[in-house]
């Protein structure tokens, strides 16, 4: 045979061989394990049991408590196998009847009276026995038989446990009726536990009817919110709307400001630019008036002779024209007319016109021109022999002279550098036939002088 939980071969015990019918009989009347029916309590009571119950089981936590406890699967289902066995259909019975006949089979009769038939018959018969004997067993416990003997420890230890547990819950019934009994409260403790319940009635109809004023005033805090969430609707679609606008406004604003800091720093180059053309005199770029040792220049031009240094006639004439084309564009500039002269700027052939009135020719203008240049065949020296360039040069400063007086008429505090009077310039005579070389150069120098004066006036 085997166990019936680890399924392994045991050995049946050497009693249960010599079994009698009376030990039978001790066995089938037996009553069979009664099962308590439920009783049902209110749920309250049950969670009055558990907070009483709760100190004893505190001890092992891991115990599972039931009130009430059920039947396990394991029984019910070997009650049903009992009741197939033995063809009972009532649950309530208490014992099952079983004739001499099922327990002990028929004696082998004796006509078998060979040794070998004997062993065989008692060996099947006591089989037998023990598998009724078994089957009674698990019939009337929730445990499957046969077991073996470590099994049957590992079972009592289970139902060692299972007994403490009855035990402590026992306790717990126990400490539940105690307080039970203890807290059925007097008549007077009664008396008040009913004033305070009307109190507690009357502060929750109080409560109540504030509850439902709490609950109108909710209802208009909840119309007004929906009136401002309306209303911040609206606000919040015309802030965005004056975003928009802001936004489009400060575009413009910005292409205006960048175009406003475009004309300025325009105006201000502008401005710059004029500033340094107002401060440019563009007839001191064209005449640049200056000097080269002892002689004086213009336009890097020099204007004179010296014995040790002969200047072309070339440059001379050159230098010449300039001069008389730079004192006509300063009396042009000042609007003043030569009175008797005409100044003719060509070049190195410059000329200047000398108009005379006589009666002779019935009040009509002579023109004599003369020719402020020299070909350079005539030597310096030679009296009489420079007679025209002479007289042109002489007109030359008539015409200074003329012009250096209305400036001074339009400015008193100006005074020429050098007086000039006739043929004279600082007291140093223009003509070459009464001159050497360096007078008549230092005369030429102060010329340039006077002209660069006449100049520096009309910035």
């Amino acid at each position: 045979m085997k166990c019936q939980k680890c399924r392994s071969t045991i050995k049946l015990h050497g009693s249960l061989e010599d079994t009698s019918p009376a030990s039978f009989q001790l066995l089938l009347g037996a009553p069979p394990p009664t099962t308590a029916t439920p009783t049902l309590l209110p749920y309250d009571r049950l969670n009055t049991y558990s907070t009483a119950s709760s100190s004893s089981t505190s001890a092992n936590p891991s115990v599972r408590r039931g009130f009430p406890s059920s039947t396990s699967s394991t029984q019910r289902g070997t009650t049903s196998q009992a009741q197939s066995i033995y063809g009972s259909q009532n649950p309530a019975e208490s014992f099952v009847m079983l004739t001499e006949s099922q327990l002990f089979p028929p004696r082998p009769s004796l006509q078998q009276d060979t040794p070998s038939t004997d062993e065989d018959t008692s060996r099947s018969s006591q089989l037998h026995r023990a598998e009724r004997l078994f089957e009674i067993l698990s019939a009337r416990t929730d445990i499957d038989h046969p077991i073996c003997q470590e099994c049957s420890e590992l079972l009592i230890e289970g139902y060692t446990k299972r007994l403490q547990n009855a035990v402590r819950e026992r306790d717990g019934f126990v400490e539940f009726a105690k307080q039970m009994h203890s807290e059925i409260p007097s008549a007077e403790e009664q008396a008040r536990a009913d004033a305070e319940l009307q109190r507690l009635r009357a502060e929750d109809a109080a409560a109540m009817a504030e509850l439902k004023a709490l609950e109108a005033e909710r209802a208009d805090a909840d119309a007004e919110i929906k009136r401002l969430e309306a209303e911040l609707e609206e606000v919040a679609r015309e802030e965005e709307q004056f975003w928009r606008e802001r936004n489009a406004f400060s575009s413009k604003l910005e292409e205006f400001q960048n175009l406003r800091d475009g004309v300025n720093l325009q105006y201000d180059h502008d401005s710059k630019q004029l500033e340094k053309l107002q401060r440019t005199n563009v007839f001191n770029d064209t005449f640049c008036i200056g000097h080269d040792g002892f002689f004086g220049t213009i336009n890097n031009l020099r204007l004179g002779r010296l014995p040790n240094q002969q200047v072309e006639w070339t440059e001379i004439n050159a230098a010449w024209g300039q001069t008389l084309l730079l004192l006509a564009t300063v009396a042009e500039k000042l609007g003043f007319t030569f009175d008797g002269y005409r100044l003719r700027p060509m070049g190195s052939t410059s000329r200047i016109d000398k108009l005379d009135i006589s009666e002779s020719t019935g009040g009509e203008p002579r023109l004599t021109t003369l020719e402020l240049f020299s070909s350079g065949d005539i030597p310096l020296g030679r009296m009489f022999l420079h007679r025209k360039f002479d007289m042109a040069m002489v007109a030359f400063l008539e015409c200074l002279r003329q012009l250096g007086e209305y400036v001074v008429q339009r400015d008193p505090q100006l005074q020429m550098p050098y007086p000039i009077v006739k043929d004279k310039i600082g007291d140093v005579c223009i003509r070459l036939a009464f001159n050497q070389d360096e007078a008549w150069t230092k005369a030429c120098k102060y010329t340039l002088t006077c002209v660069k004066f006449l100049l520096a006036h009309t910035r």
